[in-house]
């Protein structure tokens, strides 16, 4: 789910929740009683109020979790926190007293069939096995077999909510799939154009983007989502080339220092032309930030060290070895072990030490890439 998204439903989800929860307690146990039954009106157990004491304490535990971008975290503390919480206070407010048991939320119902919100199968398990079991453990501790029609209703209802779960995710898989194969038929056809105005340097941009992601994986930090969006921007990374001069790009001899100036705006132009595309936006960093060195003299803002963020560090050197082996209109190409070398002897002034050393163990399979690209095409 993306992320904003995920946002929105867990902050409508809890309104509702609260909402649900505080009104269905307070009709049942407190104006039922005074306008239909006519008697005292009371919670089922002095303890009682340990629920909402429970539910009031996971606010600002919610609001830290939505705070460090941890929302896919908020649903299941907050169910495991309610489940528990309710399930003890139900076995010390009516244990020994049998069929008097009368404990229960139109909430729970809520909570099953709010599942195919979240797309997320592992939270659908956990909130139908964990209300069933619930009741079932209830039923058998304190002697209430009634409970299996609640059981009943509550296993129909996961049911119903398993099948809608599937619909909606087969629908979101469609969208996506659909939204996927368009974003990639337009970056390919912009790095097209771009491959026209400098025919040297036609499939850099598809190997930095294959070389880069292979990096990014032996690093284990990013989602399939955030690898997905990375590689699409990786593809784009000298989309600001287009601005450049044709006589300038296509130059076959050393640059002047006002030609490399003008060379030196291609990232923030390419970064500032993109900056809307839904789907890479949180990753024009490497557009913009792929010339910066870790010694901090490169381009354009001379970020240092850490300052620049960790995707265009993996891009650098993505695109530092694809261009030391690949051929330009000025020399030929190095062999791989020589750009090998010189990637290592980047360590710590032109590329990230961390990374170099990821690197080391990536570069096999660099080299199988770069072995089997089908130079022949270009």
């Amino acid at each position: 789910m993306i992320p904003h998204e995920e946002k929105r439903t867990i902050k409508w989800f809890l309104i509702f929740f609260y909402i649900i929860m505080f009104g269905y307690d307070f009709f049942y146990y407190y104006l039922v009683p005074i306008y239909i039954s006519h008697k005292e009106q009371s919670l089922p157990s002095d303890i009682w109020n340990i629920n909402y004491i429970v539910l009031i304490l996971l606010i600002p535990v919610i609001y830290f979790l939505n705070k460090g971008n941890k929302q896919s975290y908020i649903k299941y503390v907050f169910f495991i926190c309610y489940l528990l919480t309710v399930f003890i206070v139900d076995l010390i407010s009516f244990n020994g007293r049998g069929e008097s048991y009368s404990s229960g939320n139109v909430v729970e119902v809520f909570l099953i069939l709010t599942v195919p919100l979240f797309l997320n199968k592992r939270y659908f398990w956990l909130v139908s096995i964990g209300v069933v079991v619930k009741y079932i453990l209830t039923a058998i501790i304190l002697k209430a077999f009634f409970l299996v029609m609640p059981i009943i209703l509550f296993i129909i209802l996961s049911i119903v909510a398993f099948f809608l779960l599937l619909r909606f995710q087969n629908y979101v898989k469609a969208i996506s799939t659909s939204y996927d194969n368009q974003l990639q038929g337009i970056v390919k056809a912009v790095i097209a154009t771009l491959e026209l105005k400098d025919p040297y340097t036609r499939g850099h941009s598809e190997r930095v983007a294959g070389y880069a992601l292979q990096l990014v994986q032996q690093l284990e930090k990013f989602s399939k989502n955030e690898q997905k969006s990375f590689y699409y921007a990786c593809l784009l990374h000298d989309i600001g080339k287009v601005h450049i001069p044709d006589k300038i790009l296509m130059k076959p001899g050393r640059l002047t220092k006002e030609e490399f100036e003008i060379i030196k705006t291609h990232p923030s132009v390419g970064a500032e032309a993109v900056k809307n595309v839904e789907g890479i936006n949180e990753c024009i960093c490497v557009i913009r930030s792929h010339h910066e060195r870790w010694d901090g003299k490169g381009y354009p803002d001379q970020l240092l060290g850490e300052q620049i963020p960790l995707l265009a560090r993996v891009t650098s050197i993505a695109d530092a070895f694809d261009a030391m082996t690949s051929s330009r209109s000025y020399r030929e190409a190095l062999p791989i072990e020589e750009a090998y070398k010189r990637i290592i002897d980047g360590k710590g002034s032109q590329f990230d030490p961390i990374l170099v050393e990821e690197f080391k163990k990536v570069f096999p399979s660099w080299a199988e890439f770069h072995k089997n690209y089908s130079w022949n095409k270009h």
